[in-house]
């Protein structure tokens, strides 16, 4: 057998961290810092990666980590990013431009005119991706437009992960998660779209043929063991993009939705089947290619918790103490219907033609807590809303929903929840379910269990289980 624990690379937008977890699914030792996008040295407007300086940040932080286990039960190392992000490398290795952060607003007009080079029904039907200005496509094409030197010198266009994994191991490799956030992909063949590609004017050997999730995609080098203190010959595995490890991390099985409950809720479910027509565009659904093949990422989002703390602010700015259960226990003093409050929660979506979020049925008698009452009320609404566009989009009843995140400690919330959907809320008890999700791929490769679910199995979730009310 081999060793017992993986190290994780993980790059968020607001820290870089390292961490080693067990097959448990233990943390055994962790190391974070700050990370921050900076001004691009060609155009100090736009924001860029440092990808230097991050890459400094991981092995540090990796040298701290091994200072707290035995390096002989390191199993493997693999590493997790946002999605997206990426940029060229000359075959020497060279990078030719820093990484465009998905923060920069240079290709905010590439997306709004995209028709100019594929009408945006067809792009959306072909790889599912809604268009967010952000998206990999449009970086492609910035470049093509504005720096046509760097795709025609280029070797390989690396994404996020594999800038990484290539400097642990010296090997260029992409992979299928992060390629299918890009909007560049076919994706019912799971694999680049020569079509999108070649409407783009970008060649598309550049970007490799990405690895399945779980595959040896190179060993640690000498110099790279040096820099880090992991052992030099350490397998490296693909894993990729955060949001697909975080649900496989969460214990889902197909067929059942996904909830991550935060200042905005993302629900996403692992689905055999999917729809990527004007419907799901007109609903928002965006679907993205799951670790394992032959399943998608079918997802969608509204705003939540930030509702939430916008009640916190302006109703209840003068209970000091514990003001969530003082929030909550006076919200569930309110009987269902929130006494005619109800609140309509698209606080962040006024435009100049479309209203934002609103509050009705005021009356003189209405308290703080009813107005609460009625924004859990209608974010548990948003919920069904979103369970049945998945539904609909990946032809499945769902019988059960996963609740992660800060929003899935709401006692009441969590009851609304279950009551609105229809269904069992499963609370479980996994804080990081990326990290988890991406160690179990590792478990599998480097042979200590049979598959990703082999691994999986061995967790133990501790779940609560918050049952719908008997009508």
């Amino acid at each position: 057998m081999a060793g017992d624990i993986v190290i994780v690379f993980d790059c968020g937008a607001t820290n870089v961290r390292v961490i080693a977890t067990d097959s448990a699914g233990n943390i055994v030792a962790s190391e974070s810092f700050i990370n921050n996008t900076r001004p691009d040295p060609f155009d100090p407007s736009f924001r860029i990666w440092d990808i230097r300086e991050i890459w400094e940040k991981m092995y540090r932080a990796s040298s701290r980590v091994m200072q707290h286990i035995d390096k002989k039960r390191i199993a493997g190392a693999t590493v997790t990013t946002f999605g997206v992000d990426g940029t060229f490398f000359s075959k020497e290795g060279e990078m030719l431009y820093p990484v465009i952060s998905w923060q920069c607003e240079r290709t905010k007009d590439i997306m709004a005119g995209i028709d100019k080079y594929i009408p945006l029904p067809d792009l959306y039907r072909e790889n599912g991706v809604l268009p967010f200005s952000f998206n990999t496509i449009n970086k492609l094409i910035w470049f093509a437009e504005k720096r046509p030197d760097i795709p025609e010198k280029s070797y390989r266009f690396l994404f996020m992960p594999s800038i990484f994994s290539f400097f642990l191991t010296g090997e260029m490799v992409n992979d299928t998660t992060m390629a299918g956030t890009s909007m560049l992909t076919s994706l019912r063949r799971r694999e680049f779209s020569a079509d999108i590609f070649a409407r783009i004017g970008i060649d598309i050997s550049l970007m490799g043929i990405p690895a399945e999730p779980g595959t040896i995609t190179g060993r640690v080098t000498n110099e790279a063991a040096a820099l880090t203190s992991l052992p030099a010959g350490t397998p490296v595995v693909a894993t990729g993009h955060d949001t697909q490890f975080a649900i496989f991390g969460s214990g889902a099985e197909k067929n059942q939705p996904v909830l991550s409950s935060g200042t905005w809720e993302i629900l996403m479910v692992r689905s055999e089947e999917c729809k990527t027509g004007e419907e799901q565009l007109r609903l928002g659904i965006t679907t993205e290619l799951d670790p394992e093949p032959g399943l998608y990422n079918i997802g969608n989002q509204w705003i939540a918790s930030g509702i939430i703390e916008w009640a916190r602010k302006n109703l209840y700015g003068d209970i000091s103490g514990d003001v969530y259960e003082r929030m909550i226990s006076g919200a569930e003093s309110v009987p269902p219907g929130s006494r005619g409050v109800s609140v309509v929660p698209g606080f962040y979506e006024a435009t100049a033609g479309k209203p934002g979020g609103m509050i009705r049925g005021l009356s003189l008698e209405s308290t703080r807590d009813d107005i609460f009452r009625a924004i859990l009320e209608a974010l548990s609404g948003k919920l069904v809303e979103g369970k049945r566009a998945l539904e609909d989009a990946g032809g499945f009843i769902a019988k059960s929903i996963i609740c992660v995140g800060g929003g899935s400690k709401n006692r009441l919330w969590n009851k609304l929840r279950a009551n609105y959907a229809g269904v069992p809320v499963k609370i479980i008890n996994q804080k990081e379910t990326t990290v988890l999700g991406a160690s179990l791929f590792v478990q599998a490769a480097c042979g200590n269990f049979s598959s990703p679910e082999e691994a999986r199995s061995a967790i133990d979730y501790q779940t609560e289980i918050i049952e719908p009310d008997k009508s």
